[in-house]
């Protein structure tokens, strides 16, 4: 029951409606104004209506029973059916999460959602980047977020930078993930779309499994889940561990996750406290030069690099139905997030001039910085901005020409959040038509530390930097002008307010349009805790109303066709706010500094398509076959998006605005069902482009001009994300106790991140295919395993460059930074098997 119950929403396939441009806005403008009118009348209906009425709809609900529904808002409050939504949507039921047996959730999101792919940037498995649509959720501190996430109604985009730490999430607790397209109702970074993570509870999952699992490059975890139902209560737990040494040197990765529902259900009510803890320690090797690669495919470039995050969360959501056709659900949380990353870096110093007051001492490399002279000459007050002090203001003396130095540069962040949210949905008719409404409010609030050092080292011949061995070595480093190095203490708050309605009318049993927007505004402010900076000190306000329009017509029972368009938005982060000059870079995800003010990001979307589903006699009368399609376009634009750009000085990096960027694309999924065989097949094309045309900065790109610049013209990729998505895997019963299955993935190739003006060759592109299969021994015991990479492909998701002139080449005894190249190779072919016991 549970497999179809999944099965159609999770497919189903798009293509353009056909209708125009001028059409769809016109429809929509009618649409938003009749709309609204219609919740209004659906609120006067009376009790004794709605009882009238009960009846009737009774032969509607058989004849939708097995039709998939879908929350369309944060909170789950009653569903609306999937035929209805004016937009490509993807469900990826809890058997997908369970067959892929992975421990980590993005891997089944790229395999079963069009258009989703894991882009490999940290170097580790669990740490994963996902894009979808050309947008990202991602755990790296920088990167231009995108996507909303939420868990069980629970915004899990963290408050410093957005970012979404998906190795926080057992895959094994989520019972469905729905992602969405075009729905503003999921508030702020929801410009490419949303993720809805509905986790697993006792009501929804009852039984006991346990399992071990051990393989390639030491991997060994251990797994369990319980879930139970009794009279009026539920209970559901879940916790794992891991150990991975990691497949590249200096990466081992350690992870232990608990997650827990309590429940108690009424005939009218229901209340689940939902509590999860983890704790996370991953090695982050990152990428490396091609160079470097050559000599040893596990090489890595300078470390320690690694992550420690940590987790805990309470929340209690309750829901209520109040009448027959009103549903109140309240969702109430509190979340602590912890964050220490470690990063070794080369650095890049000098000698201080003879012409400064400093001669003699350790400076920092100021000849990529005339451009902040405009020309003018180089004076000495210039020259002694750049000196290198300790923590005790003290110059420290220069080692020499031949001496490799580098840093450890440390942050911390530390937030707690608390929110609320209340969701009320009705289902009166409205003169006689099925509807469906939906109004909400939430508000989020965090409030935030930040702190940052950067400690000077030596980079050893295992390109390891050690804070010890010369003068000056262990200090924590800043330089006289405050110019890339310097201590960073900073205290911050941000809150977020949505206040949003969603409607869905049935014109017509064929015809459902669908009408809404949401009100965002989010205030963030910072504070300098050092008591030495305060041009931190800072306090911004965003505001934005984005709406929702759209259509989805059955052609016949089993074909829709649907088109929309929305609006979203996103705030910039306390961390882009704090680091966008580009005469003051920062070191990313280190020291901060005030700034000019950045623009909120818009994203305008139209999309349309089409989807279904029929049955079919694949193998005979016997053996009945089912395929859920669909296919789809889309065009984002955005503007003022917020880009992420490398500085003159190594290691540094700033924010900005541009213009305009535009992604649009075609996207296409299904899933088949013939007897013991069960196969999905996902294509997308995206196509991510600048539409303006200015200079950007990437000093490290090989045609960057003397002052670090490229320069993009409208029609330019945007780099790292690849055009062309396959995803395709089959599984086959050969007894009703042995299954044998495979996935392949192939991506195209994508330009190096940095190459903005597409000038230099591509990353090129890549397949890997897994395999994997399982034995049922008894009824209790499997014995599964999986082969990873099963061809040994050496290939790359993430490429970019870096500066050639680094340091860290003295430390070996190898020239290795001729190619500026750099790359975060993908994990070769790996094996891992266990066993399962359920009961």
């Amino acid at each position: 029951m549970r497999q179809r119950f999944h099965a159609p929403l999770r497919n189903g396939l798009l293509r353009h409606a056909g209708t125009t441009a001028a059409a769809r806005r016109k429809m929509a403008l009618h649409l938003s104004v009749a709309l609204p009118v219609c919740c209004l009348m659906s609120l006067s209906v009376t009790t004794a209506r709605a009882q009238q009425a009960t009846p009737a709809a009774a032969p509607q609900t058989v004849e939708l029973a097995p039709v998939e529904v879908i929350s369309t808002a944060p909170g789950s409050g009653a569903g609306v059916a999937v035929d209805k939504v004016p937009a490509f949507t993807t469900s990826v039921g809890a058997q997908e999460f369970a067959r892929t047996n992975s421990p980590s959730v993005t891997d089944t999101l790229q395999q079963q959602v069009p258009g989703a792919i894991s882009i490999d940037t940290n170097g580790n498995d669990f740490q994963q980047e996902l894009y979808y649509r050309g947008f990202v959720a991602s755990p790296i501190p920088g990167r231009p977020q995108g996507l909303a996430v939420y868990q069980d109604g629970v915004r899990v985009n963290e408050a410093f930078g957005d970012t979404v730490n998906w190795d926080l999430i057992p895959p094994q607790a989520i019972y469905r993930a729905d992602v969405f397209t075009n729905n503003p109702v999921f508030g702020l970074n929801a410009l490419g779309g949303a993720v809805n993570l509905q986790m697993k509870n006792g009501f929804l999952w009852q039984g006991f499994e346990a399992q071990a699992m051990g393989g390639s490059w030491g991997r060994i975890s251990g797994m369990f889940q319980y879930g139970m139902q009794k009279d009026a209560w539920s209970l559901y737990v879940t916790g794992d561990a891991l150990h991975d040494d990691g497949w590249r040197y200096s990466s081992p990765s350690s992870l232990v996750r608990l997650f827990g529902d309590l429940g108690y259900r009424t005939q009218d009510a229901e209340v689940h406290l939902v509590a999860q803890g983890a704790t996370n320690n991953l090695g982050v090797v990152g990428a490396t030069p091609v160079g470097l690669l050559g000599q040893d495919y596990r090489s890595v470039f300078t470390n320690p690099q690694t992550s420690l995050n940590q987790v805990g969360s309470l929340a209690l959501n309750t829901k209520i139905n109040v009448s027959p056709t009103w549903t109140l659900q309240n969702n109430a949380y509190i979340r602590a997030f912890y964050q220490h990353h470690v990063d070794g870096n080369d650095a890049d110093f000098e000698g201080c001039s003879s012409k400064s007051s400093f001669g003699g001492s350790l400076c920092l490399q100021d000849d990529d910085f005339d451009f902040l002279l405009n020309g003018a000459p180089k004076t000495t007050a210039y020259r002694n901005q750049f000196v290198i002090l300790n923590q005790n203001g003290q110059t420290i003396p220069y080692q020499g020409d031949s001496f490799p130095y580098g840093t450890i540069d440390q942050t911390w962040v530390h937030s707690n959040t608390v929110g609320e949210s209340l969701q009320a949905t009705n289902t009166d008719k409205i003169i006689g038509h099925p509807n469906h409404f939906t109004v909400g409010a939430s508000v989020d609030q965090s409030w935030l530390t930040y702190s940052a050092t950067s400690t000077l080292g030596v980079i050893d011949p295992s390109l390891t930097v050690i804070p010890s061995g010369f003068p000056g070595a262990g200090s924590v480093v800043h330089t006289l002008g405050d110019l890339g190095y310097q201590p960073t203490y900073l205290t911050g708050t941000t809150t977020y307010w949505g206040l949003y309605a969603l409607d869905t009318f049935d014109i017509t049993p064929q015809l459902a349009a669908t009408a809404g927007g949401r009100l965002n505004i989010a205030t963030i402010s910072t504070q300098d805790a050092s008591g030495t900076s305060p041009e931190l000190n800072s306090s911004y306000t965003f505001t934005r109303f984005n709406p929702v329009v759209g259509l989805a017509y059955k052609i016949t029972p089993n074909v829709t066709v649907y088109a929309g368009y929305s609006e979203a938005n996103r705030a910039p982060t306390p961390l882009e706010l704090d680091c966008s000059n580009p005469l003051l870079p920062c070191v990313l995800a280190s020291s901060l500094i005030s700034d000019p003010p950045l623009q909120q990001v818009v994203s305008h979307t139209v999309e349309a398509g089409f989807r279904g589903n029929f049955q079919t006699a694949a193998f005979g009368p016997f053996v009945p076959g089912a395929v859920n399609w669909k296919v789809g376009y889309f065009r984002t634009e955005s503007d003022n998006d917020i880009v992420q750009l490398s500085s003159v000085l190594n290691g540094h990096g700033y924010f900005a605005n541009v213009p305009e960027t535009l992604r649009q694309g075609v996207e296409a999924g299904a899933l088949m069902t013939f007897g013991p065989l069960q196969a999905y097949a996902n294509y997308s094309f995206i196509n991510a482009t600048y539409q303006f045309s200015g200079a950007l900065s990437s000093p490290n790109n090989p045609f960057a001009d003397a002052n670090g610049n490229i320069f993009v013209k409208p029609g330019d990729h945007i780099p790292g994300i690849p055009q062309n998505q396959a995803k395709f895997g089959l599984e086959y019963a050969f007894t009703p106790k042995l299954k044998f299955g495979t996935d392949v993935i192939i991506v195209g190739s994508q330009y190096y991140v940095g190459d903005d003006s597409n000038q230099n060759p591509q990353l090129p592109a890549y397949w890997v295919a897994n395999i994997h299969g399982s034995y049922q021994i008894t009824d209790h015991v499997q014995l599964f395993g999986m082969v990873n990479n099963l061809f040994n492909n050496h290939y790359a998701t993430y490429g970019t460059f870096f500066d050639t002139g680094t340091d860290a080449q003295l430390a070996t005894a190898t020239q290795f930074t001729n190619d500026p190249r750099t790359i975060t190779p993908a994990q070769p072919l790996s094996m891992y098997g266990g066993v399962k016991v359920t009961f």
